[in-house]
């Protein structure tokens, strides 16, 4: 066999290989507008990077939508009716200062800008498929001696996929945060309600039941004790009954969070609540939540047992 014709098979070789893995592994690709994430053809999620509104108003960027059930069909929500500002899985806060000046709201996507530094895909360890991104947080009431915008926060923000495994999967987000400016202090709402932070805005059938490490709870007005972990389960799909799960690390800065749990909105494991924290300047807050897609044969047991092996899991 001439050389040549060795260094083809071997290069067809390599080829077929990479295509073997690419389709037991989960795929990322990056457009303009976005990340979408899949395994073997079926959408996982899409990672919106280039900023979005309806009609000009609620522009924003920097989420997660559509979420996609195991069987590939839409879980979350954008541009909701009853609450045009929430969308897919997201993280802000209501409440902005600096030098306890007002300085933005992106929660309702007000006064309020994601400048996108960095955009790329990662590689985790096998059959896990990354996006990692660098915001600068930045807003019109936050400007310099020249009237430009001054960055008051960096964001990194980390979102794994797993591969599908036979009754669930597991997406992972870590976010960082950190403050560039003096005085810089973020709250939820600062009404009793406090709500702000990691939240998923689903749809949400009339037979959902929440599941807390403590059993059944039902949504208040007010936050609630939930627990580590919170699960909505229900008809979310045509394909019948399934799940998606919160799962909260216990590094985060309060541990276990409250709970602002909805029938009709978003569900969010509150953090820091109605009073504002400080960011310190140069320094990481960091935030770390786990997504459990499931279908109708994952029981609370499991989903304790998933809670234990994310929080036995080393931090980096």
């Amino acid at each position: 066999m001439k050389f040549s014709q060795w260094l083809w098979m071997l290069f067809l070789s390599f080829a077929w290989l990479s295509m073997v893995i690419a389709d037991d592994g989960v795929e990322v690709k990056k457009s303009e507008e976005g990340f979408a994430i899949s395994e073997k053809g079926r959408p996982v999620l899409f990672y919106q990077i280039k900023a979005k509104s309806q009609d000009g108003k609620f522009k924003r960027a920097n989420y997660v939508h559509p979420l996609y059930s195991l069987g590939g069909e839409i879980l979350t929500e954008d541009f909701p009716k009853d609450h045009l500002h929430h969308r897919g899985v997201f993280w802000a806060w209501h409440t902005l200062t600096v030098g306890g000046e007002y300085a933005g709201d992106n929660w309702v996507c007000d006064d309020f800008e994601w400048d996108l530094q960095e955009a790329k895909v990662v590689k985790g360890k096998a059959n896990v498929g990354g996006v990692k991104t660098r915001w600068l947080w930045k807003s019109p009431k936050v400007v310099d001696e020249k009237g430009e915008m001054k960055a008051m926060v960096e964001e990194i923000t980390t979102v794994r996929v797993g591969t599908r495994r036979e009754h669930y999967r597991l997406v992972d987000f870590e976010i960082r945060l950190k403050a560039l400016l003096d005085e810089v202090r973020m709250a939820g709402s600062l009404d009793e309600k406090g709500y702000g932070g990691f939240s998923v805005r689903m749809h949400r059938p009339k037979d959902m039941v929440f599941i807390g490490d403590a059993g059944v709870v039902k949504p208040q007005r007010l936050a609630i004790e939930g627990g580590e972990w919170m699960d909505m389960s229900g008809s979310l799909t045509s394909e019948g009954k399934s799940g998606l799960t919160i799962l909260c690390h216990p590094s985060l800065p309060i541990f276990p969070q409250k709970w602002l749990l909805r029938m009709g909105a978003q569900q969010n494991p509150r953090w820091p609540g109605n009073k504002p924290v400080l960011l310190p300047k140069g320094k990481e807050v960091v935030l770390r939540y786990r997504l459990v897609i499931h279908d109708d044969q994952l029981k609370a047991e499991d989903i304790s047992q998933l809670q234990d092996e994310y929080a036995n899991e080393a931090v980096k």
